[in-house]
């Protein structure tokens, strides 16, 4: 693909020719096999003309790769770096930069997708598992999830747990007036839509506890203080309820963990563990319970299995819970997590190792004490309460706005609260920013002493009272990698087990594995994108204004609407939000009687899991042998819930992978009986450009910008959300006013969207749109390339795909024994990872090649494919043996290959070297095939 500018002299070097790397000879080479004269041809036969946007999205000129990035770092740089001393779940940390450059900034570590093919998985897994026991030890409690999305979704995962644990029958969920208040904001959003009652209040006045389920407290609170919640967990389980903690992970090296003191599930952010503040996100939340209720947690788990040599090897376990199985019964609708933050926290805890820890944590509590010491010599009734990293300094109206002003002239940030001003303190701090402290509060009188006088006195352990006796971090992998040099090897060594896109391309349907693009990626270590607080005073963030402003002008006219929120944090956390204003704006309206929401049976499963969290009924409408929506099923279930009807949730171009010609009439016909149309965007990758949900008649819908726009899925997260919506939908946003926040953070994951911001700049309107182009193209000619082997099950009207397209395996099952996990694993001897599996459709390989893989990458895949059926074809005609087969044995491992005795009836050249490509760059699978029920029945979710 070439994109040529007007005049000679202009920079002919544009993104769109590195994006797209097609000649026009292997353009028209790949347009011979699909059987079509020109790509507007294939577009015309593919998109129906009903729906065709037919002018360029208004949208500014495709900037060069340098001057777009000159650009950002002119509007980043509006941002005035503070010291931000707000705390509230959100701290300066410091990322050592072995890990900063080696897995942050890494694409083998950022463009992996989540680990659901275990085998080519194993070094991820194995630092999410390290996450999972890292967390376990620190909370003191048995059973740890591979992250969550922030603390405010945490504790509110959490308060579901606790609701679903009753069995619903004790309606009523406490919180602490002492929590974080955008935990307490989060957890009323949440609150509302699954029928549960919030009371709020102080802990130790919760007395009359009929018909609480649970109840969550802050450890330390807000103001910084630590209580004995003891008394309170008793009490609690006295009465069949259960107790949440929402706790911090540095001051639990130096405090009793929540575990040994009655906690049933702790919840918290694990940011100050190397991740920075991000303006708000993105950042690995962490969940941890008892052992009692592991199969009540939401997230991805994982644990360790037994691979067919009987090696422990790592996969997610207890997946049947994943949503497109149970669907609106799920516990929960998470699907991407934050696994690259988490796994960036993990290294952290691995590089510094247990002492390393005691040493932070008892240099940020002594520099805490230093404070509280100075501040009372100076007059300052701050008391003696216990504490670890916060001072909440007791002050009159006057002196609160006097000393909040004297702080921002020094570019310091405090806390505001009525009648008090809190510091929290973190690794970045240091004894001259106390004497600025010191001499700030003094009010212009001179100060009599030092930080560095008061250091003697000062105490760097935790109050005796709540002071951790309890090891942690016992597992050799927290003791062996301090050096650099050995953690750097032990992150290579790590990610050479792993298939990310750096190594092939990775065709998951549903998930669009396209190019991260390096110089949308160096934005994200920018001292002015990733040390901002999401809470600091407006004026210090004019740079992420002008770049959130700028993008909703983008994305607006991306998608045909007039308003975007970027609190979701996820796509199924952007479903979630796009359902709470429709069920809002149903509200405004008096039909608060609306709770019924139409999905298709061939929807990802996280939509009715995501309807249900919302507060609505899901009903499936049916689909038709062609993979489209039953219109007739769906006109009889639209009039017969005429007056319940709330949504439709559909996704566009279809999960079966087709345009669906009645679009605008399925929109008509939902309009008609009162309700509002919900599109998913998982699939917009072939339609910027092209068409506009807006404009065929929905009101809201979510992007996934780790999808369409380029973001990184990072292994398993962190991904971004957004939703966009009507005109008349715009006033019932997260945080708007009629519906509340969704996240803990205003702007969600803030951190990130320089990536999408910078792809559509580098992209313009016409490189945007030729994207969505050579995705259907390259979709078209991989299913015409394959027909011969395995049969298309869905096409379009006029017999295309659109950008993924399905294949059929389930005739293998009778013919050879084989079905799609057989060829899933073979495929890792090839060296890729397997297309979506059973999804949407049981027995079946889901692909979406994305527009940015050479035709050469798409060829190697398909002639992979074609081989693994010609090996089919072998035990279909009895020259190879239905049980002992290059299929049912794979993958290789290199070790397997070494054995003196081969115990197979083909040859260890053909299970490793099956086509010559392969001799090029060959990925050797760590472990062979993984027993998914013997982990499942052995559940161990901490290192072994």
């Amino acid at each position: 693909m070439t994109l040529k500018t007007e005049q000679v002299f202009e920079n002919q070097d544009l993104f769109l020719n590195r994006h797209v790397s097609h000649s026009e000879a292997e353009q028209k080479e790949m347009l011979d096999v699909v059987g079509a004269s020109s790509l507007d041809e294939l577009i015309d036969q593919t998109v129906p003309e009903s729906i065709r946007l037919r002018r360029p999205l208004d949208l500014p000129a495709p900037r060069g790769e340098m001057a777009a990035l000159s650009e950002l770092r002119e509007i980043m740089g509006k941002n005035r770096i503070f010291k931000s001393l707000i705390g509230q779940g959100y701290y300066g940390t410091e990322t050592p930069n072995v890990i900063l450059r080696n897995l942050l900034e890494n694409p083998g570590w950022y463009t992996q997708y989540t680990p659901y093919q275990a085998e080519i998985s194993q070094g991820r897994l194995e630092l999410l598992l390290a996450f999972q026991t890292m967390v376990a030890d620190l909370t003191a409690l048995p059973v740890a999830n591979a992250s969550l999305l922030d603390e405010g979704t945490a504790a509110a995962e959490a308060m579901a747990m606790c609701y679903r644990a009753a069995k619903g029958k004790k309606p009523v969920f406490f919180a602490s007036s002492d929590l974080f208040p955008q935990t307490l904001a989060v957890l009323q959003t949440r609150a509302s839509a699954l029928g549960i009652e919030l009371r709020v209040g102080a802990p130790e006045t919760l007395d009359d506890l009929s018909g609480i389920c649970g109840a969550i407290v802050q450890y330390p609170n807000k103001f910084g203080y630590l209580k004995d919640y003891s008394p309170l967990s008793e009490k609690l389980h006295q009465a069949g309820a259960l107790l949440v903690v929402a706790c911090d992970l540095l001051s639990l090296v130096q405090l009793k963990a929540p575990g040994e003191f009655g906690a049933d599930i702790a919840v918290g952010s694990a940011q100050r563990f190397g991740n920075p503040m991000w303006f708000g996100g993105p950042h690995a939340a962490f969940m941890a319970t008892t052992d009692a209720l592991k199969r009540q947690m939401p997230g991805r788990l994982v644990g360790v299995s037994k691979d067919a040599e009987g090696r422990d090897a790592y996969r997610l376990s207890l997946q049947t819970r994943e949503q497109h199985v149970r669907r609106e019964k799920a516990t929960s609708n998470i699907c991407t997590a934050q696994a690259l933050c988490a796994m960036i926290s993990t290294c952290y805890a691995i590089y510094h190792g247990p002492q390393g820890l005691k040493q932070i944590a008892a240099r940020v509590h002594g520099l805490t004490d230093i404070l509280r010491r100075g501040l009372t010599r100076l007059g300052y009734a701050v008391g003696k309460i216990p504490f670890f990293d916060t001072i909440s300094v007791p002050v009159d109206a006057e002196s609160e706005e006097m000393l909040y002003q004297a702080a921002l002239d020094q570019q310091i940030n405090l806390r505001r609260t009525p009648g008090r001003l809190g510091i929290s303190l973190d690794e970045t701090c240091d004894l001259a920013l106390l004497d600025k402290l010191f001499a700030l509060f003094a009010c212009g009188a001179e100060v009599p002493f030092s930080a560095q006088s008061i250091e003697k006195e000062a105490h760097s352990e935790a109050d005796p009272q709540f002071r951790r006796q309890s090891p942690f971090l016992q597992h050799p992998v927290f003791s062996k990698f301090h050096s650099e040099h050995e953690m750097l090897r032990y992150l290579y060594r790590l990610q050479e087990r792993d298939i990310s896109l750096t190594r092939s391309m990775i065709p998951l349907g549903s998930c669009t594995m396209k190019l991260n693009p390096t110089t949308c990626m160096l934005p994200i270590s920018w001292p002015e994108v990733t040390a901002i607080h999401p809470f600091a005073p407006k004026d210090q963030w004019p740079g992420y204004e002008e770049l959130i402003q700028k993008l909703t002008s983008y994305l607006t006219e991306i998608t045909g609407f007039k308003g975007v929120s970027f609190q979701p944090n996820a796509g199924a956390a952007g479903e979630y939000s796009g359902l709470k204003v429709i069920a809002a704006w149903h509200k405004s309206r008096g039909d608060e009687k609306r709770k019924v929401c139409l999905i298709p049976a061939s929807a990802h499963g996280t939509n009715p899991a995501s309807a249900v969290m919302a507060g609505f009924e899901v009903v499936t409408v049916a689909c038709t042998g062609k993979g489209d929506i039953d219109l007739d099923d769906l006109r009889e279930k639209s009039e017969r819930y005429a007056d319940q009807l709330g949504a439709l949730m559909i996704t566009y171009p279809s999960t079966h992978g087709v345009f669906e010609e009645g679009i605008v009439e399925i929109c008509r016909i939902v309009h008609a009986h009162g309700g509002l149309v919900y599109f998913d965007g998982a699939n917009m990758n072939a339609e910027v450009g092209l068409c506009r949900p807006g404009d065929l008649g929905a009101d809201v819908c979510h992007l996934n910008l780790h999808k369409t726009f380029a973001s990184p899925h990072g292994g398993g997260g962190p991904g971004v959300g957004p939703i966009c919506v009507s005109e008349a939908l715009v006033p019932f946003l997260p945080g708007a006013g009629q519906v509340g926040p969704v996240s803990s953070a205003p702007f969600g994951s803030a951190g990130i969207l320089p990536i999408a911001y910078l792809y559509i700049e580098m992209m313009g309107a016409e490189g945007l749109a030729a994207a969505s182009k050579y995705a259907i193209l390259n979709a078209n000619y991989m299913a015409e390339r394959l027909k011969v082997a395995y049969p298309v099950l869905y096409r379009g009207a006029h017999g295309r795909v659109a950008h993924e397209f399905i294949l059929d395996c389930n005739a293998f099952k009778a013919s050879a024994d084989i079905d799609v996990d057989d060829i899933a694993k073979r495929l890792m001897d090839f060296g890729f990872h397997a297309p979506t599996m059973s999804f949407p459709v049981h027995g079946t390989l889901m692909i979406e090649p994305t527009e940015s893989e050479s035709k050469a990458e798409l060829d190697r895949l398909c002639d992979a494919l074609l081989e693994i059926r010609s090996e089919i074809a072998e035990i279909e005609a009895q020259k190879a043996d239905r049980a002992d087969n290059l299929l049912k044995s794979a993958p290789h491992t290199a070790e397997s290959l070494l054995t003196a005795e081969w115990p197979h009836g083909y040859s260890r050249q053909k299970a490793a070297y099956p086509l010559d490509f392969v001799k090029e760059n060959k990925y050797w699978p760590p472990v062979s095939r993984i027993d998914n029920t013997y982990g499942d029945r052995h559940l161990v979710c901490l290192l072994p």
